[in-house]
Order: C-alpha cells, then sequence, then structure tokens
C-alpha cells in the first residue's frame, strides 16, 4: 500500500509538470492586438500561477539582498543588487497589469 501511494503521488506530480510546461508557450504569443486586451484566461493563469511565484521571487530575493549587503555595500553596488534582487520581482507581481505576460 505503501508503494502504492508513492507511485501515485510520483504519477500526480509529473502529469501536474507536463501540464504546466506546455501550457507556457501559449502566455508567450501576442496578447494586446489593436483594442483588446488580455484574454480571461491569461488573467486567471497570472493570477494563480504567476503573482504567486512572483511574490515567492521577491520574498527569496528580499532574503538574499539582506544576506549579500555585508559583500555588496562596501564593493558599492547595493543598489544594483537592490533592483535585481527585490524590484524587478516587485514590479512583475504587483505593478503590471494583470494577464500582461510579456514582461
Amino acid at each position: 500500500m505503501h508503494t502504492r501511494t508513492k507511485k501515485l503521488l510520483v504519477l500526480v506530480m509529473v502529469a501536474a509538470l507536463v501540464c504546466t510546461t506546455t501550457g507556457f508557450p501559449a502566455f508567450a504569443q501576442d496578447q494586446t492586438r489593436e483594442g483588446e486586451g488580455p484574454s480571461a484566461e491569461a488573467m486567471i493563469a497570472d493570477f494563480l500561477i504567476l503573482r504567486p511565484l512572483g511574490f515567492a521571487a521577491f520574498l527569496v530575493g528580499t532574503v538574499f539582498f539582506i544576506a549579500s549587503l555585508p559583500f555588496s555595500w562596501p564593493g558599492g553596488n547595493a543598489g544594483e543588487a537592490r533592483h535585481h534582487l527585490m524590484e524587478k520581482p516587485a514590479s512583475f507581481t504587483f505593478a503590471r497589469p494583470l494577464g500582461q505576460v510579456d514582461y
């Protein structure tokens, strides 16, 4: 019974991975035709998948920025580290219109 549960869990994880990776090229196409905004599907996927991932990237980047301060501040590139580790994920998560994936 224990190995059966493991096999089922692995199968579900592989199926989820395949489904999520095969769906992302659909978001890469140009969603903003003249007079049209992003589709409802793009907005839903952005809200359910990309925003949480962007928030996680922002949190992880913040931790790494704080950890790198003893090295980046004396080196004079603390602003650049802040930009790449905190500001980019924050703008991707909070400042971008919902459904606009071509960032």
